[in-house]
């Protein structure tokens, strides 16, 4: 039997060469942004830190709705770190994994409070009774949303980054209304079972243990640290945005680029990649290019991938608007 080829000596930063004929490869350590978490002994899985910089202006207004309980909207470019930012705090402030609902244009708010699978139920409970054995409890077909289980009770307020919210429907910010300022939903469900059970356990999204629901309501006993990002792709309506703490991050300057540079491959990166700052900061317009895509460039280069070769670098740094 024929052993697949070993790959040449030379270009050794190309895994790929084109050429069809099999080869064994070793595949290179990944960007440190890009390494997911890794399963611990118990089964659990953790995802790995990464740095987050952030200047004190916007550090007070995070904090500013830390102390109010209000949900804090971040508009700003592509790759300015809105979503990070609710990692970044969970991870600071030890808060567990963040909940996240990333918004479409499908979204709806039932989806992100709680599903109830009917049909799930209506074929168990057959068969159950076919089998003579006792039907599922009905807490078996619910399953609280990531907004839902951010209001399960805790003695810590949970993470709740909402995604694009700009991208779902025009009604979806006033939906959210009523279960930001109550901190409350209600489960019909279960609800209208409350005389004869009243307690009833079920499913969480992050797929803990499952949680007791009392009376058909999930009511927050710490309202949970709520992140909305925004592209600024259209307005919102004036009731949502008062509600809301508003913060804006810039599109990073020169030091700030190479101080995220640093944070994230190490200050002494910074010598081998200055031209390509200043190929980033050259060709950015507002929106255009995101900061991830300068630390793309920089990790090529610092493990010796050919960064000049042709049509690379505006692989790497390709615009974000317009057509592809």
């Amino acid at each position: 039997m024929n052993q697949p080829e070993q790959p040449e000596r030379g270009d050794q930063w190309r895994l790929f060469v084109g050429d069809g004929r099999p080869r064994r490869v070793a595949m290179p350590e990944p960007p440190p942004w890009r390494r997911f978490g890794r399963a611990a002994d118990d089964g659990t899985h953790t995802a790995p830190h990464r740095p987050y910089l952030i200047d004190q202006p916007q550090i007070d207004v995070v904090n500013a709705a830390l102390h109010l309980r209000r949900p804090l909207l971040v508009t700003g470019h592509p790759g300015t770190g809105k979503s990070s930012l609710a990692y970044a705090i969970a991870h600071e402030l030890s808060l567990g994994d963040v909940l996240h609902w990333p918004v479409n244009s499908r979204s709806v708010l039932s989806e992100a409070l709680y599903q109830y699978d009917a049909v799930g139920r209506l074929r168990e409970t057959t068969l159950s009774r076919d089998q003579g054995r006792q039907a599922p409890d009905i807490g078996h077909f619910i399953r609280l949303g990531p907004l839902g289980t951010a209001l399960v009770p805790g003695e810590l307020p949970k993470v709740l980054l909402i995604d694009e919210l700009d991208k779902g429907d025009v009604d979806l910010p006033n939906d959210l209304l009523t279960v930001f300022e109550r901190g409350e939903f209600e489960i019909p469900e279960l609800s209208r079972l409350a005389h004869e059970q009243h307690t009833v356990q079920v499913h969480t999204f992050d797929g803990g243990e499952p949680v007791d629901v009392a009376g058909g309501f999930v009511r927050c006993s710490e309202f949970p640290v709520v992140v909305i990002t925004s592209n600024g792709e259209r307005d919102f309506p004036p009731a949502f945005l008062r509600r809301c703490l508003r913060l804006d991050l810039p599109d990073p300057s020169a030091q700030r680029l190479r101080d995220i540079v640093a944070a994230h491959l190490g200050a002494d990166a910074l010598d081998q990649v200055d031209d390509l700052v200043r190929v980033f900061l050259a060709r950015r317009a507002p929106g255009e290019l995101a900061t991830d895509q300068l630390l793309n460039a920089a990790f090529l280069r610092l493990g010796g991938v050919d960064t000049d070769a042709e049509g690379l670098l505006d692989a790497v740094l390709h615009q974000l608007g317009g057509t592809v």
